[in-house]
């Protein structure tokens, strides 16, 4: 077990030494188990996008957390939005808070990007790609947000339409996102 209080601590199952000073950690609350394997001292979860990769790998940052970090909604997450492949068998640890949305693995293949955020390394949708998913979602997230994002998006100085729209067609939306942006830029 690390001394770094701001760390995610991969177990080693085959130490029984430092297993037993991880339950004893646990039992105390030093540290807390997210999952088998996964424990992480509480002032690593403070964090609202905390190291993703180690608690669910191949996860993607997506939807309300996309739309906080790019600072399109001013809608407050309660949960770490997460895209997995949709034939994964995931369970999602209780804390920190994860929705997970099982999407096909060609929507995975394209619009992603490796941020750094407060020192952890993320998976996450790109700005162009997240406006897109709004529209994807726009039943499941409210008109009245969706329309916000695309407002936020079309105010960017680094807005690239031209992307957004390749992305809007590999997703289906082009049409709904071309309705959207006719009515909003007149």
């Amino acid at each position: 077990m690390e001394n770094k209080k701001n760390e995610i601590i991969l177990a080693n199952s085959t130490n029984k030494a430092e297993y037993m000073r991880l339950v004893r950690a646990c039992k105390s609350g030093k540290i807390i188990r997210i999952r088998r394997g996964v424990y992480a001292f509480p002032s690593a979860l403070a964090s609202t996008i905390p190291d993703i990769e180690k608690i669910i790998p191949q996860g993607v940052v997506c939807l309300y957390s996309a739309f906080r970090y790019y600072q399109l909604s001013t809608h407050i997450p309660s949960a770490t939005c997460l895209a997995v492949a949709a034939n994964r068998a995931i369970k999602a640890p209780q804390y920190p808070p994860i929705d997970l949305y099982f999407w096909k693995k060609n929507y995975l293949s394209f619009g992603v990007v490796d941020i750094a955020i407060e020192g952890y390394s993320v998976r996450m949708t790109d700005l162009e790609r997240t406006v897109c998913d709004a529209v994807r979602y726009r039943n499941k997230i409210g008109e009245d947000l969706c329309l916000e994002i695309i407002r936020t998006y079309l105010k960017r100085p680094d807005r690239k339409i031209g992307l957004m729209m390749e992305y809007a067609k590999a997703l289906r939306v082009a049409k709904i996102l071309g309705n959207y942006l006719n009515i909003l830029m007149e």
